[in-house]
């Protein structure tokens, strides 16, 4: 019996320990199907973002998702050396302490709409449906992703490039905005809708009497000291000039600390918005003392200097754009004429890389001068205007090195030479390095003085000189050309053309589009020699209009920025 009895407890428990295992081997079993097969979002993603469609082409050293600070200091052949190495991480944590230097109002409670990240350019024509690529002004690399729905790109991830690397991902899509575009956005912003100024004042009624003046004014047929087929309208620019110099009013903002503010930098690649702000403050003609007379607000700031002094903070592009704000607060805390218009009259000349981000909010009813005036990345055309990149080496002579050859002295079809800054230089030097005699294309040349000297004498050699992007849109090798005699060759689609609202570009330059590079002989070859004798004597025409003087004179590049501020004011006066 006792046998008995054991045998059934024996069995029992046998039965439990079986069924615990079972229990035990069928969660074992759950849990390795999860992973098998429930994969989480994450990886998901990294699978659907491996079969995205991208292209590796050079591009920027980004070093530990940081953007380093350009500089050029010491030649004119486009090898920048590198300055200092700067935080560039568009967001983060806020560094209120250091924002707050200077400043005696909290920030304001603006409202920010998410920024959207919008690519039409393309060199190649690929599709940019699913493109992951880089962000050249937060240092980040994006994975981009069409809406379910089909609507339009989603935003996506956002991933720091943490690892040096010589090829990244760069957009491509099918879709460039061309000069004849250009031209019509132009002649639209003439007829959009405006910021209504709160109230009406005596200024604004003088800027409408002064545009009703220049565009019913009698026509000039040649105007004294003035090339006319380098104008879309030469006696409408005169008769604007002519009021500018007897009605154009500026008041000047005090307010603002050095470095950053009232501290103009006049040598180096961003010399223009230095020569402006020094020219400007110094101003008898144009500046008063009393705002309530003032047409126009000028709010000076160096964006280079902005962009070096908060980086020693350790503050990052974000908060660059919040220091700004700040500023825009502080002003319009004091005064009462950046709440009569939103801002909309006043302006700003910067010409960092990065002032076209930065100000984008703070500053986006402002006629902003910028040297990045890329119409793919918000520049307003009609609103905005561009500003010249000057690259300046001696502050009493900012020609030095260039003369002027004779058309038939120059043998030299088209020249280049320069760092393989951006996706599109890399693409020049594959189609023309080394491949015709007539086409000088090169990387970087020597930094001593011959190489220097090489450079020159090719620029002064040639007939072309080619103005290739870099990582952004603008170049200062269009000056330089200039300078030098040489018809400027842009390649750089979305790239806004200095004083393009007065200017004829097509009378002393041509445009060549990324995708054309292949054709790029072609294309010059097949200028008629009767043209490029018209294209280099516009060059020579419209010398004057981009030099600057330590003493400003009637039609120079200080009077032309302003100028094409004043022209783009005008054209958002309405009557009441």
């Amino acid at each position: 019996m006792k046998m008995g009895v054991m045998s059934i407890l024996d069995r029992r428990l046998y039965h439990i320990a079986t069924m615990r295992f079972l229990f035990v081997g069928v969660l074992v079993a759950i849990v390795v199907v999860f992973q098998c097969f429930a994969l989480p979002s994450w990886r998901l993603h990294s699978l659907l973002d491996s079969e995205k469609l991208s292209v590796a082409l050079p591009a920027k050293d980004m070093g530990n998702g940081v953007d380093l600070d350009y500089e050029m200091e010491s030649n004119v052949d486009g090898n920048l050396s590198i300055g200092e190495t700067l935080d560039s991480s568009y967001g983060g944590e806020n560094s209120e302490d250091a924002i707050q230097k200077g400043f005696t109002h909290e920030r304001p409670n603006y409202a920010h709409d998410p920024v959207e990240y919008r690519y039409n350019a393309s060199p190649l024509g690929v599709p940019s449906k699913g493109i992951t690529f880089l962000d050249e002004d937060l240092g980040t690399l994006i994975t981009a992703r069409k809406s379910s729905n089909g609507s339009g790109m989603q935003r996506g991830e956002m991933k720091a490039q943490n690892e040096k690397s010589p090829l990244l991902k760069v957009p491509l899509s099918n879709l460039s905005t061309s000069l004849t575009r250009m031209n019509s956005l132009l002649l639209q912003s003439f007829n959009s809708s405006y910021m209504r100024p709160r109230w009406s004042s005596r200024p604004d009624r003088e800027l409408l009497s002064a545009k009703l003046e220049i565009e019913k004014g009698r026509v000039v047929s040649n105007p004294s000291g003035l090339y006319a087929p380098i104008f879309r309208d030469v006696a409408k620019f005169s008769r604007s000039y002519a009021l500018m110099e007897r009605r154009l009013k500026v008041y000047v903002y005090r307010e603002g600390d050095k470095p950053i503010f009232h501290q103009p930098r006049t040598r180096g690649l961003y010399a223009s918005e230095g020569w402006f702000m020094k020219l400007m403050e110094g101003n008898k003609r144009f500046v008063v003392k009393d705002p309530r007379r003032a047409h126009l607000f000028y709010l000076p700031f160096s964006s280079q200097k902005l962009r070096i002094t908060l980086a020693e903070q350790k503050l990052n592009g974000k908060q660059m754009e919040q220091y700004l704000e700040r500023y825009v607060h502080l002003i319009a805390g004091r005064y009462r004429f950046w709440n009569r218009t939103g801002g909309a009259d006043h302006f700003l000349v910067a010409c960092h890389d990065w002032a076209s981000q930065i100000t984008r909010q703070p500053m986006k009813n402002c006629i902003r001068s910028l040297c990045n005036s890329n119409i793919a990345k918000g520049f307003q055309i009609g609103k905005d205007t561009t500003l010249p990149v000057t690259y300046i080496h001696s502050m009493m002579d900012p020609l030095r090195g260039f003369t002027g050859k004779s058309p038939s002295e120059r043998s030299i079809l088209a020249f280049f030479a320069g760092s393989m800054h951006g996706y599109l230089r890399p693409v020049l030097l594959k189609h023309w390095e080394n491949k015709e005699s007539d086409m000088k294309i090169f990387g970087p040349m020597g930094r001593d003085i011959e190489g220097k000297k090489l450079y020159m004498e090719y620029m002064n050699s040639s007939k072309y000189c080619i103005c290739a992007r870099g990582y952004e849109v603008h170049t200062p090798r269009i000056v330089e050309a200039i300078f030098s005699e040489c018809v400027p060759v842009i390649i750089s689609d979305n790239y806004v053309p200095p004083f393009f609202e007065v200017l004829n570009w097509e009378a002393f330059s041509v445009t060549v589009s990324e995708r054309d590079i292949p054709n790029l002989r072609e294309i010059l070859v097949s200028i008629p020699e009767e043209k490029y004798l018209a294209l280099h004597l516009g060059v020579k025409k419209v010398q004057q209009h981009f030099l600057w003087h330590r003493i400003p004179v009637k039609y120079d590049l200080f009077h032309m920025i302003l100028h094409a501020i004043w022209n783009n004011r005008l054209s958002q006066i309405r009557p009441r």
